[in-house]
């Protein structure tokens, strides 16, 4: 009996083992970032509308990712003298040089991390992976090709995510201008019945569930 095929990866997997071929040549993921974090986001195709204006995007906010210890890398089915092409194109016509890598697929990479839709076989779907400085996948992001990602809320969501690791908290909704508790973070509830019955007199406390503190 043949091995049944191993599922897409998801959040708490480890990022697969590839070998892969970018703009910068050769690389190895997800060792070629190791102790640090990484986002792999897949677009449609090159020389596309939205795709040139999600370049754009990313690159300029590129300085502000790696100031958070984080690298960016692209990836699409298309070979990489037309990424090569593209990103002169985005760099002559928009000034804008793209300092990031882009892997050139053949469709391997992007059936591997389940980026390829039926209805579309041949174009992988607007996808963003958040790796985590130990390879583990944190989030997973899935946009259709008619909308453009923000890109200031995957940089939100690596300042979350290093937040929570450092604090040992959860982040509210729209962290860090959340319309309960602001830019306060969310405590893990208690664990008994005494912890309990404290909290629910302390300030920046709603109930003995739902408390926060500021950091």
């Amino acid at each position: 009996m043949e091995d049944e095929k191993e599922g897409m990866p998801l959040i708490g997997d480890k990022f697969p083992e590839m070998e892969v071929q970018t703009t910068h040549g050769m690389m190895k993921l997800p060792t070629e970032y190791k102790g640090k974090w990484f986002i792999l986001f897949s677009h449609p195709a090159d020389f596309t509308p939205v795709c040139t204006t999600e370049f754009v995007a990313f690159q300029k906010r590129y300085p502000k990712f790696r100031e958070l210890n984080c690298e960016l890398i692209g990836l699409s089915v298309d070979q990489v003298f037309s990424h090569l092409k593209w990103t002169e194109w985005i760099k002559e016509n928009l000034e804008v040089e793209i300092e990031f890598p882009i892997i050139a697929d053949t469709g391997k990479v992007a059936d591997t991390l389940g980026l390829i839709h039926p209805a579309r076989p041949t174009n992988t779907v607007r996808a963003v992976f958040i790796i985590d400085p130990e390879s583990i996948i944190r989030a997973i992001l899935y946009y259709p090709q008619e909308l453009g990602r923000n890109m200031d809320e995957i940089l939100r969501m690596i300042k979350g995510f290093r937040t929570i690791d450092k604090e040992g908290v959860a982040l509210p909704a729209n962290w860090p201008n959340n319309e309960i508790v602001d830019d306060g973070v969310i405590i893990p509830p208690p664990t008994d019945v005494k912890t309990a019955k404290e909290r629910k007199d302390k300030e920046n406390c709603y109930d003995w569930w739902l408390c926060y503190k500021k950091i």
